[in-house]
């Protein structure tokens, strides 16, 4: 697989998947690896460990290091695999190498967690990384509205191997601009912010967008691409009137139960127990409730 064939294929819903832990707090493979079977066989073709759907600041090295071979394993050549990386550079250098040696087609940068960081840093940080793994593709993970395409644009001359731009600010206009100023058609641009603003990003030139509901039914986050990708966003709206009190539970209180409204889902259809690590939580009971009314409406359980 070339740089540009996963630039093509990162235009489809990029899963992020949930880490289950069991009941020793201790990642549970068996139920991970069920997790991304049953996502991939319902039509997802590219999956990322390791990104914040999978609680990735609470994982080890050797964590991230197992739920990625995991991954790798159980999606075999179904699905393109991207593989989170970051915290300090030492760091995100070696798990970079690593998803290289673990049979991950790319990885995803996550956005540096410092109080300080400066536009030239920005870029210095991302041209390490990718440099290190020439031969990976890499995706770029962009939170912060002071990035923009000056240096986006200026990344992706050094390191040809940067090929796509999941964009997670929440602001479409903002979005507009920065794509356009770094290459519209340069690079794959990637609706970083799930279902909700997916029609609003595609409509100003995201050609993908990021999912956390794929955990929990794929085939939803997929006909809404479809839609998307048709635009034919009328329908998509449909789907996305159908979504959006789960994905409203996830994004309420500054996302705080991002990951635990998925997890609840997944334990409530007997898939993964609903265990978070801190500074996350297990949801309180009325949302567990909230959540039951949204699979049943869904016809899942």
């Amino acid at each position: 697989m070339s740089f540009d064939d996963l630039s093509e294929q990162l235009a489809s819903v990029v899963a992020i998947t949930v880490t289950p832990f069991g009941a020793d707090g201790a990642i549970d493979e068996k139920d991970y690896a069920a997790v991304v079977d049953r996502m991939v066989e319902g039509g997802i073709s590219v999956v990322t460990p390791n990104g914040n759907t999978s609680e990735f600041y609470t994982l080890s090295s050797t964590e991230t290091e197992r739920a990625l071979r995991i991954t790798v394993d159980v999606a075999a050549d179904r699905a393109a695999i991207i593989a989170g990386v970051g915290h300090d550079l030492t760091s995100a250098v070696a798990a970079a190498r690593f998803a290289d040696r673990a049979g991950a087609r790319g990885i995803m940068i996550h956005q540096p967690v410092h109080p300080y960081v400066s536009l030239d840093g920005w870029v210095d940080y991302h041209r390490a990384i990718a440099s290190a793994v020439p031969e990976l593709s890499v995706v770029l993970y962009v939170r912060n509205p002071r990035i923009g395409g000056e240096q986006i644009a200026e990344l992706a001359d050094a390191c040809p191997n940067v090929v796509g731009v999941k964009y997670a600010v929440p602001d479409p206009v903002r979005f507009a601009s920065v794509a356009r100023d770094a290459g519209l058609e340069r690079l794959t641009w990637v609706a970083g912010l799930a279902e909700l603003s997916a029609p609003g990003y595609f409509a100003v030139g995201a050609t993908g967008f990021t999912s956390g509901l794929a955990n929990v039914a794929p085939q939803l986050s997929l006909q809404m691409f479809r839609c998307l990708q048709a635009r034919e966003f009328g329908a998509a709206m449909e789907f996305w009137e159908f979504v959006r009190g789960f994905e409203e539970l996830r994004a309420a209180g500054e996302s705080a139960n991002n990951v635990s409204v998925v997890k609840e889902a997944l334990a409530q259809l007997g898939l993964c127990r609903r265990d978070v690590r801190p500074p996350a939580s297990v949801l309180p009971e009325a949302d567990r409730s909230a959540v039951g009314v949204l699979l049943n409406s869904w016809s899942l359980r």
